[in-house]
């Protein structure tokens, strides 16, 4: 076995002792971001490129095209973030709505929601005396009886993501990484040249922000680096791809 296999069980035996295990089941999962972040980047990076493609298009000049892109990302990366905590909000608010109507329930008919904790209990395997002192825990503490009936009876998850958090991350990605396609057309304004020469930057720029959105995801997820990579390059560059031949054809109406 290898010095890192040999880490790894050692790091492992220690997350499983009795204390440690009581500690973990104590403290809240921390909920991940991850998603929100794919999201923002992924949407930034595509919104902004379809731009830089519109521009190229319509053959816009550089100044333009960086008004145009940081505008997107300000007004398009606000509304996302917007969207994002409305959302994660309204599953608050189902959560919650959930809660005061299974308490209801249990207030008046407390039978009926007693047999549905023994018919959710048979179901994962429980039988006889096993069952009944597994209905007798439950139903013995309302919180507990609650928690298992948002979980087991309507698939409902009893902690969710910070509607701020969510919605901040979901805005950084977006403005942060969407930000990399317009790089070359801001060198350009400082370092005036021919709008055309910008555009293959972008373009490189673009696919590596992809590929490095994918990796930081491997990170997290556990794929390999460089699967993740490309799945991710592969997905955002046809978006991008979309993106360009819309803005080609632009050049006809322009």
């Amino acid at each position: 076995m290898s010095d890192s296999s040999d880490t790894e069980l050692v790091r492992i035996r220690a997350e499983h002792t009795p204390a440690a295990i009581r500690d973990r089941l104590i403290k809240p999962a921390p909920h991940s971001y991850l998603r929100d972040f794919i999201y923002g980047a992924i949407d930034g990076t595509v919104t902004t490129f379809a731009i830089v493609c519109a521009a190229i298009g319509a053959q816009l000049s550089v100044g333009i095209v960086v008004v145009l892109g940081v505008a997107n990302l300000v007004a398009d990366g606000f509304s996302m973030a917007a969207g994002n905590y409305l959302g994660t909000r309204a599953d608050q608010q189902l959560r919650r709505r959930a809660r005061r109507r299974e308490e209801a329930h249990i207030a008046t008919i407390p039978e009926g929601e007693r047999e549905e904790i023994r018919q959710i209990f048979a179901n994962k395997g429980f039988a006889g005396a096993a069952l009944d002192d597994a209905v007798a825990i439950i139903t013995s503490d309302m919180t507990r009886w609650v928690d298992t009936m948002l979980q087991d009876e309507l698939g409902l998850s009893l902690r969710g993501p910070s509607p701020w958090r969510a919605a901040m991350v979901t805005f950084v990605a977006f403005v942060v990484v969407g930000a990399i396609p317009l790089l070359p057309f801001v060198a350009d304004l400082l370092t005036p040249g021919e709008l055309a020469a910008s555009f293959p930057a972008s373009v490189v720029l673009t696919g590596a922000a992809f590929f490095v959105v994918g990796a930081i995801k491997s990170r997290v997820v556990g794929e390999r680096w460089l699967t993740s990579g490309l799945e991710t390059l592969g997905l955002g560059g046809l978006a991008a791809a979309l993106a360009y031949v819309i803005g080609a054809l632009l050049h006809t109406v322009a």
